[in-house]
């Protein structure tokens, strides 16, 4: 498969492919891969939610555009009719102007619900509908790296076809608490991804999962023998989550994490890495060695967004 390593225009799409979803005509030869990602890698949590509204399409659209992380984060849902959607909660009460489980609802049901613009965000949000699954894989999909987590284990199957279908199954990372689902996740032929809390990683042992899975989502306030363990376990990628400020990324990436899932990727993005010039004048050996500490955000300035 063709790995693309620059994004460009995110409004360019054409119909392709036997279902006629949106692609992007910038796939060239095949949509962007995990093997683009730059050595430290940003995510941006629910699209940024310090930044903008979390689980919008508007929000998603806003954090591609800015180009401040290389990953975009969404949770999923299925609803009662088994249509995947792009909501956090178990119910529609935080942030929407709607009540009651999400589960309950169909597809007809969910053309009516309208998220509340947060009053925290910055700037000014139109209400609008969550998203679908298949309209952030759609609208995104192969342009930019997306991370899924699957709220409800039994959406697993239907995910999966949903990826597949689109030919992403190099260009989604599957998230879950549970290795089990992260197991299964991996025998479907899916990038698997699996995040623990504090008090999980405690007691952890994940050179376990090292066979099956594909990211190590962390989190940040782990005591440091623990990130250290889990730097140390094998699988290729460690992130911190849920990260918010410059300190809190400096110290991951000081243990050895190899990238960030943040509310603020902007803020993350302007700020440089602590160390990181000390680090770019030691000797060419040393500073090839220190690279995954260079400051990833000072690189999304640079540039656009780019799996690069």
């Amino acid at each position: 498969m063709v790995t693309r390593t620059v994004l460009s225009g995110v409004t360019a799409l054409a119909l392709t492919g036997p279902t006629a979803f949106l692609a992007p005509l910038e796939w060239g030869g095949g949509p962007l891969t995990v093997d683009a990602l730059p050595p430290v890698v940003y995510t941006a949590h629910r699209g940024g939610a310090l930044e903008v509204p979390e689980n919008s399409m508007s929000g998603l659209v806003a954090a591609v555009e800015r180009g401040t992380a290389q990953v975009i984060d969404a949770d999923t849902r299925m609803l009662r009719d088994g249509t995947l959607v792009v909501m956090h909660d178990a119910t529609l009460d935080r942030t929407t102007y709607a009540e009651g489980p999400v589960r309950a609802l169909t597809a007809r049901d969910w053309e009516r619900v309208r998220l509340r613009p947060p009053a925290h965000v910055p700037g000014r949000w139109r209400e609008e509908r969550p998203p679908t699954v298949a309209e952030v894989l759609d609208r995104f999909g192969g342009r930019v790296m997306l991370m899924l987590e699957a709220k409800d284990p039994r959406s697993l199957s239907r995910l999966s076809e949903m990826i597949h279908a689109r030919g992403l199954a190099r260009s989604v990372f599957v998230n879950s608490n549970r290795p089990w689902v992260a197991r299964r996740a991996h025998q479907l032929g899916l990038l698997a991804q699996l995040w623990r809390s504090r008090s999980q990683l405690r007691t952890d042992r994940p050179e376990r999962w090292a066979p099956f899975v594909d990211v190590l989502d962390v989190d940040y306030k782990a005591r440091d023998e623990d990130l250290r363990r889990a730097v140390n376990s094998g699988i290729p990628r460690v992130w911190a989550h849920t990260v918010t400020t410059p300190a809190q990324r400096d110290r991951a990436l000081r243990l050895g994490c190899n990238g960030v899932i943040t509310d603020a990727p902007g803020l993350l993005s302007r700020t440089p890495v602590a160390g990181a010039a000390k680090a770019a004048r030691r000797p060419p050996g040393r500073a090839a060695a220190a690279a995954g500490a260079a400051p990833p955000g000072e690189r999304a300035a640079r540039r656009p967004l780019s799996g690069a």
